[in-house]
C-alpha cells in the first residue's frame, strides 16, 4: 500500500514548483525538448545542467530551500486556523473540499498564484496510470502531471497534503486526460477504476510453463524471466534446491506494475514457504516434501484420492520398492504436459527422473504443486495400498490395489475403458 506524504505545514505554504515550461523572453513557451537541446532564447541564459521536473521539485522541498522561504503573515495564520477548524467540524472526507475553498485566499495573501488545474473529470481520452509499490504521494502528482491527467503537480500535491489519509493501492487504473485533480485523485480511491490483470498458475504446472505464463500475462520478455530464475539459491531456497521448480505455488496472483520477473517469481516462491509452514512443514524437510509433493500432484486426480495416491508412493518407499511413476519419466524427457510413456522412455537409465529404474524420490520436483498435494504429502492416507491405476479418464475414478493380482484386475477394467473410447488413444 502507497501512502501520500504526510503534510508539513511549512509545505503547506510554499511556493508551488513550477510544473510548466518558463516562457521565454517574447512570451513564447520553451518545451522541455528545447530546453534540453539547448535552443537559444532571446536573451542569453548562462548553461546549466537541465532540471528534471522530479529534480526541481526535490530542491524546492529540501530543507535549504524551506530557510529561504518567506514566513506566512499572521493573516495567512488566520486562514490556516479556518481550515484547521473545517477539518475538525467536518472530518477527512470535507478537507479537500476546505482547502480548494480557502488555498486561492492563502495564496492571494501569500503573492503566489492558485496552481494551475483542469476543470471537470477529464476530455474522454482514456489514460491507463499505473500506481507502483513504494511511490509516495509526491511521485503520483509528478506521473499524473506528465501523464496530461492533471494541469500541474502542484494542483494534487496539495490535495494529498490537506487530506494524510489518502492512500493508494499499487495497480494499473483506468483515467482521462485533463481531469481535476480532485476528481483524478478520487478516481484513483476508487477500486472500479483498477484494472485487475492476474496471473493463473495452475496446480502441477512445470516451471517452464510457470514462466510463459508469466511472460505472457506482463508482457516481460520470457528470457528475462528465464534469466532472474537462473540462480535459485538468490530466492532462499534450501541449498538441494537446484532450481525453481516446485517453489512456485499455483494461485492467482495480480500484476504489479512495480515489479519485475524476479520480483513475480520471489512473491510465489515466497507463498510457497509460507503455505509448507501453514502444512507444518519445517525448513529441514522443505525440500523433500516439495519433491513429494510435486509427484502427488502430477498422479492424482480427485481431491479425496490425493492422501490414497500419497500413501500407495509411501508404502513402496517403505519397502524399498520402486515408485515406477510414469510422471517422472515424462518429466525427464522434457515433456511437461503428460504423464504416459513408451517401453523405451520407461527402460532409458539415464534419465535421473526416472523411477522406473532409480530407487526414491525422483532427484527434484516434477511440478509446481499446490495445498491439496502438500497436505497429501504431509499426512497421506491410512492403507496398505500399493498401486493405483485410473479406470475412466473421465471422471478420474480410480482403483488402489494392495496385491499385484487386484492391480491386474483394476488395468483389465482401464484398458477395457480405453477400447470404448478411442479418442484417448
Amino acid at each position: 500500500m502507497t501512502v501520500a506524504d504526510d503534510p508539513q505545514w511549512d509545505d503547506l505554504f510554499a511556493s508551488p514548483p513550477q510544473s510548466d515550461p518558463p516562457r521565454g523572453a517574447d512570451g513564447s513557451r520553451t518545451s522541455a525538448r528545447d530546453r534540453r537541446a539547448g535552443v537559444a532564447t532571446a536573451e542569453p541564459v548562462e548553461e546549466v545542467p537541465a532540471a528534471s521536473r522530479r529534480e526541481q521539485r526535490d530542491r524546492e522541498r529540501s530543507p535549504r530551500a524551506r530557510e529561504k522561504r518567506p514566513r506566512g503573515s499572521k493573516k495567512g495564520g488566520v486562514v490556516l486556523l479556518v481550515v484547521l477548524l473545517v477539518v475538525v467540524g467536518g472530518g477527512a472526507a470535507g478537507v479537500a473540499a476546505a482547502w480548494g475553498a480557502v488555498s486561492p485566499l492563502i495564496e492571494k495573501l501569500q503573492g503566489e498564484p492558485a496552481p494551475e488545474d483542469f476543470s471537470g473529470s477529464g476530455n474522454g481520452t482514456e489514460v491507463q496510470f499505473a500506481v507502483t509499490s513504494g511511490e509516495n504521494g509526491s511521485d503520483i502528482a509528478t506521473n499524473l502531471n506528465d501523464a496530461g491527467v492533471t494541469k500541474s503537480y502542484q494542483a494534487a500535491y496539495s490535495l494529498m497534503l490537506a487530506d494524510p489519509t489518502i492512500t493508494f493501492q499499487p495497480g494499473s487504473y483506468t483515467l482521462q486526460q485533463e481531469m481535476s485533480a480532485a476528481s483524478a485523485l478520487a478516481a484513483l480511491q476508487d477500486s472500479s477504476n483498477r484494472v485487475t490483470d492476474r496471473v493463473v498458475i495452475p496446480e502441477g504446472t512445470a516451471a517452464v510453463d510457470v514462466y510463459t505464463l508469466l511472460a505472457d500475462a506482463t508482457g516481460i520478455p520470457l528470457d528475462q524471466v528465464q534469466a532472474a530464475a537462473a540462480d535459485p539459491a538468490s530466492f532462499g531456497l534450501p541449498a538441494e534446491a537446484t532450481s525453481l521448480e516446485g517453489w512456485l505455488f499455483p494461485a492467482t496472483y495480480e500484476l504489479d506494475p512495480g515489479l519485475d520477473a524476479r520480483g513475480y517469481l520471489q512473491q510465489m516462491v515466497d507463498t510457497m514457504k509460507e503455505r509448507l509452514a501453514a502444512a507444518g512443514v519445517q525448513p529441514a524437510d522443505q525440500q523433500r516434501i516439495v519433491v513429494f509433493a510435486s509427484l502427488i500432484q502430477r498422479e492424482a486426480g480427485l481431491a479425496a484420492d490425493y492422501p490414497k495416491v500419497a500413501r500407495v508412493f509411501q508404502n513402496r518407499l517403505d519397502q524399498g520398492m520402486l515408485l515406477q511413476s510414469d510422471a517422472t519419466v515424462a518429466y525427464g524427457t522434457g515433456n511437461t504436459h503428460r504423464v504416459t510413456t513408451t517401453d523405451a522412455e520407461r527402460g532409458d537409465a539415464d534419465n535421473p527422473y526416472n523411477t522406473y529404474q532409480h530407487e526414491g524420490l525422483p532427484v527434484g520436483p516434477i511440478s509446481n504443486p499446490g495445498d491439496l498435494a502438500i497436505d497429501a504429502a504431509v499426512a497421506p492416507a491410512d492403507g496398505t495400498w500399493l498401486y493405483f491405476v485410473t479406470t475412466n479418464l473421465d471422471t478420474g475414478e480410480t482403483a488402489f490395489s494392495t496385491t499385484f493380482a487386484e492391480h491386474e484386475e483394476a488395468v483389465a477394467v482401464w484398458q477395457a475403458w480405453m477400447r470404448e473410447h478411442p479418442e484417448y488413444q
